[in-house]
């Protein structure tokens, strides 16, 4: 099947600002992409790109001072197949782990592992290790923590979600990865598009969402305790260590968000769509 993917975000400036975007489809899908994510901007600007450490796309942008939309159209092939899930997968010692992997075993800004080490261990250590105590994790995380958007706040970390419980899906996954790497399983964060395919309506106005991967069996899974169900239509936008390396946005000045859209829709067979604007976009 085919999705159509994108996002408008629409911004005032009171200066010119520089912005770095990570707001690409991750380079393991590149095979899927059937109508490229250039991004636009208006007023047209430069747009310069680099990869950042991770080896997620960015791109650079100084905007002026006014109005700046921000956008990318797309479309994506995916399978329509649920995320994979391997129950016999077994965890990897620490000794045994490839040496790019061994940073996501360490906290980081949002997954203060030091906090938060213990009850871990209280909660998980009579699990069986592997993808059974990823998945216990994921388990506790999706009922510890209530989903509420007007919970979210942007410096929100994986202890504040455990003691607050309450946070959007960002926070089941900072708590998930921290969990996990207290427990001596590498977890790195990753954001991207999510469709609402296979699920029941009323559907959620679109975002972008967070899901997390773990290394067992000598290789990433994916796990998503926000809706610890498999999905379809997961697209992979950018992977770190948590929400602070991989940004939708990062500004560097004062500004107003002024809309902020986001779509993961099916294409029907056959249809060819009219890109550039937003589905129902108005104007």
């Amino acid at each position: 099947m085919q999705l159509r993917a994108g996002f408008e975000l629409v911004y005032q400036f009171p200066q010119p600002t520089p912005i770095i975007l990570l707001v690409n489809i991750h380079d393991s899908r590149s095979r899927d992409i059937v109508i490229p994510d250039h991004l636009i901007t208006e007023p047209a600007l430069p747009v310069s790109a680099y990869r950042d450490a991770f080896g997620n796309r960015c791109n650079r942008v100084l905007a002026p001072a006014g109005r700046l939309r921000l956008t990318t159209d797309c479309v994506v092939r995916d399978s329509g197949q649920p995320d994979e899930m391997i129950f016999g997968a077994r965890q990897d010692s620490v000794q045994d782990l490839p040496e790019d992997v061994l940073v996501f075993l360490l906290g980081s800004r949002y997954c203060e592992t030091d906090f938060l080490s213990e009850t871990a261990w209280q909660l998980f250590h009579h699990v069986t290790p592997g993808y059974p105590r990823v998945q216990a994790i994921c388990d506790y995380v999706h009922r510890h923590i209530a989903f509420d958007y007007q919970n979210a706040r942007a410096n929100r970390s994986a202890a504040g979600a455990f003691n607050e419980r309450t946070g959007v899906c960002r926070d089941f996954a900072h708590l998930a990865v921290t969990f996990c790497r207290c427990m001596n399983i590498p977890a790195r964060y990753c954001t991207g598009y999510l469709s609402d395919l296979g699920t029941a309506p009323p559907y959620g106005v679109g975002d972008f969402a967070a899901w997390f991967e773990a290394w067992i069996g000598g290789r990433w899974h994916t796990f998503d305790p926000r809706n610890n169900v498999p999905r379809l239509g997961r697209v992979l936008m950018a992977r770190g260590r948590d929400a602070c390396d991989v940004a939708i946005a990062t500004t560097f000045g004062p500004n107003t968000l002024e809309n902020f859209r986001v779509w993961t829709d099916e294409l029907p067979d056959g249809e060819v769509p009219v890109l550039g604007s937003a589905p129902g976009a108005q104007g």
